[in-house]
């Protein structure tokens, strides 16, 4: 088998805990061999999440921006306007950054989410990674790929929960899940 080096495509995925923290990791790995990673966060944007001071350290070389204005409302009612704006010009951004050829990894935090809510064409999403420059890598994470990312990703994990300790009534610990 020949060697072939591209861009990657991938995606994490699934109900359970490390999609986010498994691309940070992956983007630290990245800045370690001296690539430029750009992280947009799709649905984060109310709290204070430690990875935001973390990446300061890495200067220019790593570039997290919020979104979002948190967490969204889903259900049986619409997506409220304003975070289907939001969401939309995070698009944007996401398309401008994957398409400039700048950035050699781009990370798209919450992605799924924001298709699988519906505030997001996921065909907008498949045809701007069909024709991204060669060498950029991409992550896309977030719960509940769509079928069409999933079947064009080179690489997919899900992470599947086993037990968690919020089942405990254990809340969210700092420097652990924010």
């Amino acid at each position: 088998m020949a060697d072939i080096a591209r861009g990657l495509i991938i995606v994490n995925t699934g109900p359970g805990k490390g999609k986010t923290t498994a691309a940070m990791g992956t983007a630290v790995r990245a800045v370690g061999n001296g690539l430029r990673v750009l992280m947009l966060q799709f649905i984060k944007g109310s709290w204070h999440y430690g990875e935001l001071d973390a990446v300061k350290a890495f200067g220019d070389q790593f570039i997290m921006r919020q979104m979002g204005r948190g967490f969204v409302k889903v259900g049986k009612e619409q997506p409220d306007a304003e975070d289907v704006r939001m969401v939309e010009e995070a698009w944007a951004e996401s398309e401008r950054a994957i398409q400039s050829g700048n950035w050699d990894l781009v990370i798209l935090d919450e992605i799924n989410y924001a298709i699988s809510y519906g505030m997001l064409d996921p065909a907008k999403v498949v045809e701007s990674l069909r024709r991204k420059p060669d060498m950029v890598h991409v992550i896309l994470t977030g719960r509940n790929a769509h079928p069409t990312i999933v079947e064009l990703a080179d690489t997919v994990t899900e992470m599947r929960q086993i037990k968690h300790a919020y089942e405990k009534g254990v809340m969210a610990q700092k420097g652990i899940e924010y």
